[in-house]
C-alpha cells in the first residue's frame, strides 16, 4: 500500500511531515478539499451489494441446474411442452427458495449494523475544527483524547499518558502505551509512535498527523483482502462432488438409451424424447430445493437460539466442522480488565497492597486509565479512606519516561507517605532493597499472563508537602497488582460440549502465549502445544502442516498468520470453523469453512462471517453444531434415496427398452413419476436423524453415496423386472402397452416411496428414530395420487388404463419382498460403515 511506503523507515517527524506536505499546524481548508476530491476520484468508497439478478446467475451455475436447462431446451425444441413446463417450475422453485431465505438473513444482519456519522477534531487553517471522519485526508493533524476512536492511521506528533486499546487489530486484551518519543519498531502494530484506525484511546491526549485514510489504512487493507472470491467450502465441494457423480452416470446411461432405442425402433425423434426423459429421471432435480429447505429450516431453528445465519451452507459446514479455531479476546474472555490479585512480594494475597494501590488511583488528578478503573472498582475502600482521614498533599503525574505515578498522602497527623505505582521495571528500579523472592513472584505472575503494576512506598518527613521525581528513590516494595481479562462463564461449558462432539478447539490470537495459556487453563482447554507468529514465519508449509496438528495455542499472530494456519488445516483435510470479533480476524473468518462472529464485533468481522451469535453465550455453538449435523443428515437421506432410486429405475428403463417392442414408460410418465417421488421427499427436512449421527463431525462421502447406488440401485431394478414379468405373462400386458405403463408406474412409485423408510435410518425401521408425521402424511398423499391416476379422468391423457384386481395381489408380494431385501441390505451397509 502507498501509505506503508510513506512511513516506512521514517527518521524523524519532520521528514514525515515533509513527505506528506503538511505541518504541525495542519492543512488549509482548500488543500484538504483538493486532497479529498483526489481521493474520491481514485478510490471506491463503498462496495455495492450484488443485485438479485447476479444472485440468480450465480445460483444457475450449479451443473445440475445447467443440465436441467439444457434438457428443458431440448424438450421445448422437440415440442414436449409438458416436460418443458415441469423442468422450468423445478428450476424457479429451487432458485426462489434459496434467494428468499438468504435475502431474509441478509436483512436481519443489516438491521444490526447501525450507520452513524462519526466526527473528529482536526486542525484546519491552524484552528481546531470538528469534521466528519469521511472528510479526513492524508496530512491532516488530529486532536485525540480519551474515548476517541482512531478514524485513520496516524503518526504521533505529541502525546501525554496515551494508552490505546487495539485489541480488534492485534487481539491484545490490555491497552498498549503509545508515545511520540517512543522507539521505532519494525512491526507497525508494536511501534509506539503509530496508531491505527479502529483503535480506541483509553487514556491521555495526543496530536497526530494522518498518514492513511479509507482503503489505504491497515483496516482498509484487511477489508480489501476479504472482498475477493471466497474459496469453496467443504459444503460447496461436497455438492460439486455429488453433482459430478450424477452427471457421469447420466453421460453413460442416456447416450446408451438414445442409441439403443434409435437402432431398435428406427424412430430417432422418439428415441431423443425418451432419452431426454431418462436424463430428467436420473437427475436429482429437487436437490437444490431439498438442500435449501433443509438449510432454511435449520436457520429458523438457530434463529430461535438467537443465532443469525448469513450463509445457509454454513449450517452444514458447522456440522461437518472438526476443528474450531477461536480468537481469545471477546470470545473466550469478557473483553474487560479486572484486578484479579493484589499480593505481597512473597506472593501472599494482601488487602494492604490493594489499599495502597487504591489510594494512589483515588487521589490521581489525571484521567484514570483502564487499570486505575479496575482498582477503583473496589469501592468499599473509599469509605475506609474517609474514615482513616487520608488526605492528598501532592502528586507527581505519570509520564512515558518514568512510567510510574506517585501520590503524597497523609493519614491524620502521621508522617506523609509517598505511594508509587507503575510499570514493574521502573518501580523496582527505585526500590532500595528487594525482598526475597519478589522477582520470582513477579516473573511467575507474568508467565501466567497477568499485566503487573508494582506498588512501593516511602515515608516522608512530617513537614513534607510536595513531592518531586527525585523523591522517587529508596522506596520499599509493598507488592504487586495483577490485572487480567477474565474468561467468560459460558466458555468452559461450551468447550466441554464441543470436545464431547469431537470438535478440536485451537486458539489463534494476537496476544501473548502466557496470557493464552492462562485463559486456556481457566476454561479447561487441554493445551497440547504452542506456536507464536515468529516461529510460523520460519516454517515451510510442510513443517507447518505437521505443527498445526500438534498445536493448540497460536499466539502473537498477525492476520496473515491466522489465514495461513487455517489454510493449512484445511489442506490437511479438516473442516475448519473460526470464531472472531476483531478487524484482525476478518481474513481468517473468510478463509475458514465457516466464519462465526458475535453481535458486538466490528462491522468488518460481522460482514466476513457466515454465522453471528446475538448472545454472548458460546454454548449455542454446540447447539449449532448439532443442528448442522441434523440438517446434513437429512440432506444425505435425499442423496442416497434419490440417487439409488433414480439410477435403479433408469437401469430398468434401459433394459426394458431393449426387451420390449414398445417404450416401457412414456416420457411424460417418467417425468410425472419423478416429480411425484420428489414431492414426497420435500418433507425430509422435518424428519429426525439417528442419535449416532450427531456424535461426530459429518462430511460429504461420495463413497457412501456410490455404495448405496451400487447396492440399492440393482435391488430396485431386480424387483422392477419382477414386476415386468408379472405384467407380461400373468396379466398379458405385452398386447396392452397402456396396462404395462400403468402397472410399472404404480410399482415404481410405491417402491421408491416406501424404501425411504428403510434408507432414512441406519437401523431397522422399527428400531430407528420414528419418522415425522409430515413425512408420513406426504408419503401417504403421494401414494394415494399414484394409485388413483390409472383410474382417474387423467388416465387416458397420461397413457394409463385401469389396473385389474390381480395386479394388486402381485404388487403386494413384490413390495413386501423388496422391503425385506432392503432391510437386510441396509443392515449389511450399516455394519460395514460401523454405524
Amino acid at each position: 500500500m502507498e501509505h506503508q511506503s510513506t512511513i516506512r523507515d521514517i527518521a524523524s517527524l519532520e521528514e514525515l511531515l515533509s513527505r506528506l506536505d503538511s505541518s504541525p499546524q495542519g492543512l488549509t481548508t482548500d488543500d484538504a478539499s483538493r486532497r479529498l476530491a483526489d481521493y474520491h476520484r481514485t478510490h471506491l468508497l463503498r462496495r455495492r451489494r450484488p443485485a438479485w439478478q447476479q444472485f440468480a446467475i450465480d445460483n444457475l451455475r450449479n451443473p445440475l441446474i445447467l443440465l436441467l436447462i439444457c434438457l428443458g431446451i431440448v424438450s421445448f425444441v422437440t415440442g414436449d411442452l409438458v416436460t418443458t413446463t415441469m423442468i422450468a417450475v423445478m428450476i424457479i422453485i429451487g432458485t426462489a427458495l434459496r434467494y428468499v431465505q438468504e435475502a431474509r438473513s441478509e436483512r436481519a444482519v443489516e438491521s444490526l449494523q447501525r450507520l452513524v456519522h462519526l466526527t473528529t477534531t482536526v486542525v484546519r487553517d491552524a484552528v481546531d475544527r470538528t469534521v466528519r471522519i469521511d472528510e479526513l485526508v492524508q496530512g491532516d493533524v488530529l486532536r485525540l483524547a480519551a474515548g476517541d476512536m482512531l478514524p485513520a492511521d496516524v503518526f504521533l506528533v505529541t502525546s501525554d499518558d496515551l494508552h490505546v486499546d487495539q485489541h480488534i487489530l492485534t487481539g491484545e486484551s490490555l491497552p498498549v502505551e503509545k508515545s511520540a518519543i517512543g522507539p521505532h519498531d519494525t512491526n507497525p502494530l508494536d511501534d509506539p509512535r503509530r496508531c491505527f484506525q479502529g483503535s480506541t484511546v483509553q487514556t491521555g491526549y495526543a496530536t497526530a498527523v494522518v498518514v492513511a485514510v479509507g482503503d489505504d489504512t491497515y483496516f482498509g487493507s484487511i477489508a480489501s483482502s476479504i472482498s475477493s472470491q471466497r474459496a469453496p467450502t467443504a459444503f460447496d465441494q461436497g455438492v460439486r462432488s455429488f453433482t459430478w457423480l450424477m452427471l457421469r452416470i447420466i453421460l453413460v446411461l442416456v447416450p446408451l438409451v438414445f442409441v439403443l432405442n434409435g437402432l431398435i425402433r428406427g424412430d430417432w425423434f422418439e428415441a431423443l424424447l425418451f432419452a431426454t426423459a431418462v436424463a430428467v429421471g436420473i437427475t436429482p432435480e429437487m436437490l437444490p430445493m431439498i438442500v435449501s429447505v433443509n438449510l432454511a429450516k435449520g436457520a429458523v431453528a438457530m434463529a430461535k437460539q438467537h443465532v443469525i445465519v448469513k450463509q445457509l451452507s454454513a449450517i452444514q459446514n458447522l456440522g461437518a466442522m472438526d476443528v474450531l479455531c477461536t480468537d481469545k479476546t471477546g470470545t473466550l474472555t469478557q473483553g474487560r480488565i479486572i484486578l484479579m490479585h493484589h499480593v505481597l512480594p512473597n506472593g501472599d494475597e494482601s488487602e494492604h497492597v490493594l489499599k495502597l494501590g487504591f489510594i494512589n488511583s483515588y487521589f490521581e488528578s489525571g484521567l484514570a486509565n483502564i487499570m486505575d478503573k479496575a482498582v477503583l472498582d473496589h469501592a468499599h475502600l473509599e469509605d475506609l479512606i474517609t474514615r482513616e482521614q487520608w488526605k492528598k498533599l501532592d502528586e507527581q503525574p505519570f509520564d512515558f519516561v518514568r512510567r510510574r505515578l506517585s501520590v503524597l498522602a497523609r493519614q491524620g497527623s502521621e508522617a506523609p507517605l509517598l505511594i508509587c505505582k507503575g510499570a514493574l521495571e521502573e518501580v523496582l528500579g527505585c526500590c532500595s532493597l528487594l525482598p526475597d523472592h519478589a522477582t520470582t513472584v513477579a516473573e511467575s505472575l507474568n508467565a501466567e499472563g497477568f499485566r503487573l503494576l508494582a506498588v512501593a512506598t516511602r515515608e516522608m518527613p512530617l513537614d513534607c508537602t510536595e513531592v518531586t521525581v527525585q523523591d522517587e528513590r529508596n522506596l520499599t516494595l509493598q507488592g504487586f497488582l495483577a490485572f487480567f481479562d477474565p474468561p467468560k462463564e459460558s466458555a468452559e461449558e461450551a468447550l466441554r460440549e464441543l470436545a464431547a462432539s469431537n470438535v478440536d478447539v485451537k486458539i489463534l490470537t494476537g496476544d501473548r502465549t502466557a496470557v493464552s495459556m492462562y485463559v486456556s487453563k481457566q476454561v479447561g482447554l487441554d493445551v497440547k502445544g504452542t506456536l507464536d507468529g515468529s516461529e510460523i514465519d520460519r516454517m515451510s508449509d510442510v513443517e507447518l502442516a505437521e505443527a498445526v496438528e500438534r498445536t493448540t495455542i497460536f499466539a502473537k499472530l498477525t492476520p496473515p498468520h491466522k489465514e495461513r494456519v487455517i489454510t493449512q488445516l484445511r489442506t490437511n483435510g479438516h473442516v475448519v470453523g473460526f470464531l472472531g470479533d476483531g478487524i484482525n480476524d476478518a481474513p481468517a473468518l473468510r478463509r475458514a469453512d465457516v466464519g462465526i462472529s458475535v453481535d458486538d464485533a466490528v462491522d468488518v468481522a460481522k460482514e466476513s462471517s457466515d454465522i453471528i451469535l446475538l448472545e454472548q453465550n458460546l454454548a449455542v455453538l454446540h447447539d449449532g453444531v448439532v443442528e448442522g449435523r441434523r440438517v446434513f443428515g437429512n440432506i444425505v437421506k435425499y442423496l442416497r434415496m434419490a440417487a439409488s432410486s433414480n439410477v435403479g429405475n433408469m437401469l430398468s428403463v434401459t433394459g426394458a427398452s431393449i426387451l420390449l417392442p414398445f417404450l416401457p414408460m412414456l416420457p411424460v410418465q417418467i417425468i410425472l413419476n419423478n416429480l411425484l417421488y420428489d414431492i414426497s421427499q420435500t418433507a425430509i427436512p422435518t424428519d429426525g436423524v439417528d442419535r449416532e449421527w450427531l456424535v461426530r463431525p459429518r462430511r460429504w462421502s461420495m463413497r457412501d453415496v456410490r455404495s448405496t447406488i451400487i447396492l440399492f440401485g440393482p435391488i430396485s431394478s431386480i424387483f422392477d423386472y419382477a414386476t415386468f414379468a408379472v405384467l407380461l405373462w400373468p396379466l398379458n400386458a405385452i398386447a396392452a402397452p397402456e396396462l404395462f405403463h400403468a402397472g410399472w408406474f404404480v410399482e415404481s412409485l410405491v417402491s421408491q416411496t416406501l424404501i425411504v423408510y428403510i434408507l432414512r435410518t441406519g437401523h431397522e425401521p422399527w428400531r430407528g428414530i420414528h419418522p415425522s408425521s409430515t413425512l408420513l402424511l406426504t408419503s401417504l398423499a403421494v401414494l394415494a395420487v399414484g394409485v388413483w391416476l390409472p383410474y382417474s379422468p387423467l388416465a387416458s391423457a397420461l397413457g394409463f388404463v385401469a389396473l385389474p384386481g390381480a395386479y394388486w395381489i402381485w404388487l403386494l408380494g413384490i413390495i413386501v419382498a423388496y422391503l425385506v431385501c432392503g432391510v437386510y441390505a441396509q443392515r449389511y451397509q450399516a455394519r460395514r460403515n460401523h454405524l
